[in-house]
């Protein structure tokens, strides 16, 4: 008997064509919608500019790496994706922002 879409294989999960571990950590697609992800990466880019909790997460992460091409780009799309997920949580729990989040 087959597996139908979204059942379990143990710690996996099957997805359309290809299975994901449940524990995998999520990314960004390509193929999403490019306006969000443009969206979120001017949020990024904002938030490790302006900010200044974000600008410590931003900098702490840069430490030493300066010199790496295209690092900052890098960082900022993986801040941007800890931002939707922030953003996510903070909406499901109904709390306030808190600092001490960029941490984890």
């Amino acid at each position: 008997m087959g597996i139908g879409r979204g059942e379990s294989i143990g710690n996996e999960r099957q997805r359309g064509d290809h299975q994901t571990n449940r524990y995998s950590v999520s990314h960004f697609s390509k193929k999403e919608k490019a306006d969000f992800r443009y969206a979120l990466y001017q949020a990024a880019f904002i938030a490790s500019t302006k900010n200044r909790d974000f600008m410590v997460y931003y900098t702490h992460r840069l430490r030493g790496r300066e010199r790496e091409p295209g690092i900052k780009t890098k960082l900022r799309v993986k801040l941007s994706a800890k931002l939707l997920t922030m953003a996510w949580t903070l909406m499901n729990k109904k709390e306030p922002f808190n600092p001490s989040y960029l941490i984890t």
